[in-house]
């Protein structure tokens, strides 16, 4: 039985050491190629796009795909609308791997949004200086914002369009409670821009706002397609997987 994790994740990678070595299950984890150096998880990768829903659907009549579990990040669509489109196309079982998403606590001052675009009109009105959280790939929608100060961290350094007025901190979760509250501190950060993707890797900034009193705007995450079953966790994907490969495969479309 061949499963192709669609990955790039913490959770992907996780489900991928779970899996690894089981008898009768080959294993293939596929990353996107965004982040030059990504931690490998164990098992065979492959590296870059698939040419949309009709290349991912050739590649798995090609090799034989089984399953396929879309294990990446909550805010990566077009990959996860592509795999369903793919899994139809083909009649291979889909499931869905999503972390859950953050919930508001007691003193949060959250302003939820729709969008990249939707957050960059809702900050000028909440402050001046501004730690934007979203990764590299939309600042573009920032990049107007000319009497903003921006505190951009990424895994990798961004390139145009961007903010003009920003510093760039190049680190990778996961980050602790006083290293977030310290950085909030030194560079004078009144307002948090973040995406709801979930997970304790990043949360912490969300607790040092909090504690600080900062408004964040949280862009919400994209649903997942409809009809793709959902698990929150590696080991509910991995229990997915291990049924189908007890009932044996089906054939492919």
């Amino acid at each position: 039985m061949h499963v192709l994790i669609l990955g790039g994740t913490t959770e992907a990678r996780r489900l991928a050491e779970l899996l690894y070595g089981t008898p009768g299950l080959e294993l293939t984890s596929s990353l996107a190629g965004r982040v030059t150096s990504p931690r490998l998880p164990p098992g065979r990768t492959r590296v870059g796009g698939f040419g949309g829903a009709d290349g991912l659907a050739a590649w798995l009549r090609e090799h034989g795909v089984d399953a396929v579990v879309d294990a990446t990040h909550p805010f990566a669509g077009t990959i996860s609308f592509n795999a369903a489109r793919a899994a139809a196309a083909t009649h291979v079982p889909l499931l869905a791997l999503r972390r859950p998403g953050w919930v508001p606590a007691e003193g949060d001052r959250w302003h939820e949004v729709g969008s990249l675009e939707e957050a960059a009109r809702a900050l000028p009105a909440l402050g001046g200086r501004v730690f934007l959280t979203t990764g590299r790939m939309g600042l573009a929608a920032f990049a107007d914002l000319e009497r903003l100060w921006f505190l951009v961290r990424s895994v990798e350094a961004p390139e145009p369009p961007h903010p003009s007025h920003m510093e760039v901190l190049l680190d990778r979760g996961p980050f602790t409670l006083d290293g977030e509250r310290e950085l909030l501190l030194r560079h004078r950060i009144d307002v948090v821009v973040t995406k709801d993707s979930g997970g304790a890797a990043t949360a912490p900034k969300l607790t040092a706002a909090r504690e600080a009193g900062l408004p964040v705007v949280v862009v919400r995450r994209p649903p997942v397609p409809a009809g793709v079953p959902v698990v929150p966790d590696p080991g509910n994907a991995s229990r997915w997987v291990r049924e189908r490969l007890e009932r044996g495969p089906l054939p492919a479309g």
